[in-house]
């Protein structure tokens, strides 16, 4: 059964990718900030599906992370086949009371990290013409977003990046998946203080299970991108047939905090 990387994988969906991949009988390395979560996850996931999970502590904000990641599991000869690239954190509120230091760290972590990863075990997977990468964006990639500028640009970034890398690559036996969410069930919103945004506010939001089920099939079946969900699928399309200008108008809309 083939080993999978999974980054930001002590909570929400990158804890349920794993979950779904050790209950198919697959062997894992997660990576997040907190080993002491992930050593827990590493029992839960060992002793339940009797898998052999390997757990890797590492702020990939942090320069040279990605490296130090890749340098690892070659010295423990493990051979990735999944990679799956979901960290990544946001940040709520207008770009020019903004701290920067949380706007570089997630430029460092949503951009930098994702691509230093995929260029790492993409050229192992070119070689022997065999994996599966999945990166995780959001329904933020199709437009601009006032009051969540910068976490809505990087994960622009994120899918157009893997669109293009996908198209590189397919011939030579490996896919790259953009997972696409909309708001989901987790600790983003809390992480990224939108607990009051219209957006989520009072909302009946999807599982992170339910959305990295969606991912991880979607992943499989080398689907280049996968937009969990009727509505979101129908807001991210439609957004290409209006003037960007009201599409960005109903983004703040959306974003604003709900009145209380």
């Amino acid at each position: 059964m083939e080993t999978a990387l999974i980054t930001g994988a002590s909570g929400g969906i990158g804890l349920e990718l794993a979950r779904i991949h050790a209950s198919r009988g697959g062997n894992l390395v997660l990576v997040a900030r907190s080993l002491s979560k992930l050593d827990e996850i590493k029992q839960e996931l060992e002793e339940k599906y009797s898998v052999r999970v390997h757990t890797i502590g590492k702020d990939l904000a942090a320069d040279q992370a990605a490296q130090e990641v890749y340098d690892e599991t070659c010295r423990l000869q493990i051979s990735i086949d999944y990679l799956i690239n979901n960290a990544g954190y946001g940040d709520f509120g207008m770009f020019v009371d903004s701290d920067w230091n949380k706007i570089q760290g997630m430029i460092n972590l949503n951009i930098t990290a994702l691509t230093h990863l995929t260029r790492l075990y993409l050229q192992d997977m070119v070689t022997r013409r065999k994996g599966k990468i999945m990166n995780v964006a959001s329904t933020a990639a199709f437009q601009s977003g006032p009051t969540m500028a910068v976490y809505y640009a990087t994960k622009a970034y994120v899918l157009s990046f893997s669109e293009a890398i996908d198209n590189e690559v397919r011939d030579k036996g490996v896919t790259v998946t953009t997972l696409c969410p909309g708001a989901t069930e987790s600790g983003f919103q809390v992480a990224a203080a939108m607990e009051e945004s219209a957006l989520v506010k009072g909302k009946k939001l999807p599982t992170s299970h339910e959305v990295a089920l969606y991912g991880y099939s979607a992943m499989l079946k080398g689907k280049t991108i996968a937009i969990h969900g009727f509505m979101n699928q129908l807001l991210a399309n439609s957004v290409r047939f209006l003037p960007r200008a009201i599409v960005v108008k109903v983004t703040r809309q959306m974003q604003d905090k709900a009145s209380t």
